[in-house]
């Protein structure tokens, strides 16, 4: 919380050398953004706001990740998480949906709804895909991962096909429960997902 904190007045009063407001990407996810069961210093958004700033980008990534958020949760939550001084969001949902075996229909259009109210305020996202667990069978499989390149592709925005890639299904890189990423995992998860950000980053300014 302390962290969080220190992001959103670093926001509100930060400025480039060149004069500029720093820009905010929200990060709004479930449990995977969050950084469950991790110090506030491994989670998601700090890891990646501090990789971007190495970079020399004068940026703040705020932490909207909820733990066992779903889509609709994220739905209901949309509107007052993304304020309106964000200039970008990385939309990090659905994993839940899926180990709930909720129907992608549902899933589908919560996600679809979100980005149309984002694209109504013109703030450019980033879709992180996610892939259901291959015990929910092939046709379910099939109608769940298909809902993110479909939607991106839809609203024109963003897309990052695998948030888990390089990660998932590696005992070493996730905690005991073989669903959450360690610190090492996300920070692999920073370093693969780094040049789509930095994609969204220049769209903020355009």
């Amino acid at each position: 919380m302390v962290a969080l904190g220190l992001a959103i007045f670093s926001s509100a009063t930060s400025f480039a050398q060149d004069g500029t407001e720093t820009v905010k990407l929200v990060a709004f996810g479930d449990s995977l953004t969050a950084g469950y069961q991790l110090p506030p210093e491994d989670a998601f958004p700090v890891k990646l706001e501090k990789a971007l700033q190495e970079k020399g980008y004068d940026i703040t990534v705020v932490n909207a990740g909820v733990s066992g958020d779903t889509s609709s949760g994220g739905l209901s939550r949309l509107d007052w998480s993304v304020g309106d001084d964000v200039d970008g969001v990385i939309l990090e949902l659905g994993a839940n949906d899926a180990l709930r075996g909720l129907d992608p229909k549902i899933t589908r259009k919560n996600l679809d709804t979100m980005l149309e109210r984002l694209g109504s305020r013109n703030i450019p996202v980033l879709v992180a895909g996610m892939l259901a667990p291959p015990n929910m069978g092939e046709q379910y499989g099939e109608a769940f991962n298909s809902i993110y390149g479909d939607l991106s592709e839809k609203h024109g925005v963003l897309f990052y096909p695998f948030f888990l890639d390089g990660v998932a299904a590696t005992p070493d890189l996730n905690l005991g429960d073989g669903m959450h990423p360690t610190g090492e995992g996300v920070s692999i998860i920073v370093e693969k997902i780094l040049p789509s950000v930095v994609m969204l980053i220049e769209q903020t300014k355009s």
